[in-house]
């Protein structure tokens, strides 16, 4: 399955986000949509609905009489943990140079995942019915920063692929063999000690306080597609959050 291409306004988005980081624009103040507009040969309608986006997101406000600004503290939030990230551009975007280590892949029935009892119930499986479990490391310098335990319907791969496809993005994964689109997950975010096994492949002590992240993934019908267990070292990467008033 082809990956969609951005529309022209995630484009712009794109292209104003970035203008923005490279301090583009003098005293934090955004200019007019016309100025935008002509200065990217698009259309007003198409920077407007770019800027929307960036206000929705918490990088820019617009102030009613004054102008659109630059929200400053908001661009120390490297990565956005509402939006569906590959774990090696969200560590790109921490100024990391990561690399991806695939630790196993196992076929195992839904009823015996070795980490999450509930996964068959999550995943609408029988107990007896295959999945796919693939846990990868994510590196900076050999250093593991993230852990990630993935549990994939058996019967959702349509295609042959070899272990080492396993290695690339989930979604990218699920694309190209599943023919699924992961459109979004329900996530928990728990705080948890080190077991052993984890402890291990985080090269950390047994016990060490982690982040962690059970999620379920969705496609557009609302199907679970995946089981999701993803572990953060704290102290190699910090995780933040915009959180607005509403």
């Amino acid at each position: 399955m082809l990956r969609r291409a951005p529309s022209l306004t995630d484009q712009v988005k794109t292209h104003i986000k970035d203008l923005i980081l490279q301090g583009e624009f003098p005293g934090g103040r955004i200019p007019p949509e016309m100025e935008l507009a002509e200065a990217l040969g698009v259309s007003r309608t198409t920077v407007r609905d770019a800027l929307s986006r960036l206000e929705m997101e918490g990088t820019i406000s617009r102030r009613q009489g004054a102008g659109t600004f630059v929200n400053n503290p908001v661009l120390q939030i490297h990565s956005r943990l509402e939006e569906i990230w590959g774990y090696e551009a969200m560590l790109e975007a921490h100024g990391f140079t990561p690399s991806t280590r695939l630790i196993e892949t196992l076929e195992i029935s839904a009823g015996d995942s070795p980490y999450d009892a509930a996964t068959a119930g999550d995943l609408q499986l029988a107990p007896d019915e295959p999945l796919v479990l693939v846990t990868k490391l994510f590196l900076e310098n050999d250093a593991p920063v993230i852990l990630t335990r993935n549990s994939i319907p058996r019967r959702l791969i349509a295609e042959p692929y070899q272990a080492d496809d396993l290695g690339r993005p989930l979604y990218e994964f699920l694309e190209q063999f599943s023919r699924q689109r992961l459109s979004y997950y329900v996530t928990d975010i728990v705080p948890l000690a080190a077991d052993a096994i984890t402890a291990d492949l985080l090269k950390i002590d047994p016990g060490t306080p982690l982040v962690s992240f059970d999620e379920i993934g969705y496609d557009d019908s609302n199907m679970p597609i995946v089981k999701a267990h993803s572990y953060f070292r704290d102290d190699l990467l910090r995780l933040r959050l915009l959180r607005r008033r509403v």
